[in-house]
């Protein structure tokens, strides 16, 4: 077994055996088991399962990343004295908490939609929403481990990265609409397609948004973004959009660890 599998299975099961793991797994097992209980009908529960996963899943992911980051480095310190390469560490720590955290989220999630007995037509819904989930969680840990490696002061991490997420989740969607305000009179659809894809939580939204029967209550705006995102090449340049996402944080990750002196 090479050093970066080692790395990723002991990152792994280190985090899926933690409380933050277990409680992750309830949370979204509780969640999803109440809103469909109570609505039970599977298309009225996903917009606010969906609302809940675009908020929890980004704060979980970069909150336990970046105490994970600081909480190891002690020992990546140690596992760096031995004849180990820094990627294969690095990148190994990364893809094993990552994985745990995506794990969590997709069985808490999954449970309630086998237990209950979901509608075979919604498997595809059900697939979008987890696989935004698990987008979400990647990017944000990259994005977690990116600024960690940047700020050795722990507090300062964690402030840059809460308001990353911050900004993800309000302030971007406040500037984002004041530029739909004032240039209102210019032809803005494609400024607005670029802009979503801009944000993941955003593209996120849309993806899922789009494939609910709520989608036509969004008058021109969905009509807009149905044309483009509704297409094959829309979905398959939303995917490669959201790879994008996952790959520049954990280069910037990857590069500022190959070069940090410790």
């Amino acid at each position: 077994m090479s050093n970066s599998l080692k790395i990723v299975k002991y990152s792994f099961y280190d985090t899926f055996r933690s409380s933050w793991a277990i409680l992750y797994f309830l949370f979204f097992l509780l969640i999803t088991g109440g809103l469909f209980y109570f609505s039970a009908d599977f298309s009225q529960s996903i917009p606010s399962l969906l609302n809940v996963i675009l908020f929890i899943v980004p704060l979980v992911s970069i909150v336990f990343g970046t105490i994970y980051y600081y909480n190891s480095r002690e020992f990546a310190l140690l596992l760096m004295t031995q004849p180990m390469k820094r990627f294969q560490l690095f990148l190994g720590q990364y893809l094993g908490l990552s994985s745990s955290l995506a794990l969590s989220f997709v069985a808490g999630t999954s449970v309630v939609f086998v237990f209950f007995g979901a509608d075979p037509d919604a498997i595809p819904l059900l697939v979008m929403l987890l696989g935004s989930g698990i987008f979400l969680t990647f990017i944000f840990t990259a994005i977690a481990f990116a600024v960690s490696i940047h700020h050795d002061d722990r507090t300062k991490g964690f402030g840059v990265s809460i308001l990353i997420w911050l900004f993800a989740l309000v302030i971007y969607d406040g500037i984002f609409l004041v530029i739909l305000f004032v240039f209102e009179d210019y032809p803005l659809e494609n400024v607005a397609i670029a802009m979503t894809m801009l944000n993941p939580v955003d593209l996120s939204r849309i993806m899922v948004l789009l494939n609910l029967e709520t989608a036509a209550l969004m008058g021109y705006t969905g009509a807009v973004f149905n044309k483009f995102f509704g297409t094959t090449k829309g979905v398959l340049i939303s995917v490669l959009v959201q790879v994008a996402w996952v790959i520049l944080p954990l280069f910037i990750y990857l590069r500022k660890a190959k070069n940090k002196d410790f």
